[in-house]
């Protein structure tokens, strides 16, 4: 079991990741470490790298350079071992043609040797009454309900949630909120992007902010305000992403 300096258990540590397609450094040389049980918020600008990094750490893409290690695996190698332990929800979820919610969630379960009860969390998600609807049949902000339960159905150790609450509802956000609250109590690792800073001030515990590919900042929300010299989160993540990387 690998510890930090302050005892907590490592479950993500990545070393010098680096992509490149062609002329264009997507990540350069980035590297964080995620504890077991925190709330980790990956912030930055369409195009800084965010979807690329997570895709690097989750091994779906092939990095230039650098090593992972995911709930101490490597995402290559042990590629079997670590689907059954990692969710992941990405912005843009793709679903085929006529198939129901109910279809699309008893097909995802079978694939985990242990899931969770859907239909228990459709009704957690309030999307219960949509269950023999056709998904294209959905608002976006159930749909997006839909991908973030199927990332939970398989009850992950480390969770991914890429634009978390993108298309709900003020109540519905804040309903969000306290399930992935309630996912940290229980003891799960959660890894996620976000454009909304309120949502990432009351949500993570610490945050990395990247630019072109490259870390500015990291620390938690009330360390990376204070190091600004900003009132607040939001004003701090202009700050930092319009600054030029040196």
């Amino acid at each position: 079991m690998r510890e930090n300096a302050d005892g907590n258990e490592i479950v993500l540590k990545a070393e010098g990741i680096r992509k490149v397609y062609g002329d264009l450094v997507a990540v350069d040389n980035l590297s964080l470490e995620v504890k077991k049980g925190e709330i980790f918020g990956l912030l930055g600008h369409n195009g800084a790298g965010k979807s690329t990094t997570i895709e690097c750490i989750l091994g779906t893409k092939k990095m230039n350079a650098g090593k992972v290690s995911l709930l101490h695996m490597n995402p290559h190698k042990d590629r079997k071992k670590l689907f059954e332990k990692v969710g992941v929800q990405f912005q843009q979820s793709y679903y085929q043609d006529k198939i129901k919610v109910k279809e699309i969630c008893e097909v995802t379960a079978s694939l985990y040797s242990k899931s969770l009860d859907y239909k228990a969390l459709l009704q957690e998600f309030n999307i219960l009454d949509k269950q023999s609807n056709f998904v294209n049949e959905l608002s976006g902000g159930e749909r997006q309900k839909l991908s973030i339960l199927l990332a939970i159905l398989p009850n992950p150790e480390i969770i991914f949630l890429d634009e978390l609450t993108t298309g709900l509802d003020p109540k519905a956000r804040r309903d969000m909120w306290h399930y992935i609250e309630s996912l940290r109590a229980k003891g799960m690792t959660i890894f996620l992007t976000s454009h909304y800073m309120d949502e990432v001030e009351y949500l993570c515990d610490r945050i990395c902010i990247i630019k072109k590919g490259k870390i500015v900042i990291e620390g938690t929300p009330k360390s990376v305000i204070h190091e600004s010299q900003t009132q607040n989160l939001e004003e701090a993540y202009l700050l930092y992403t319009e600054m030029e990387v040196i």
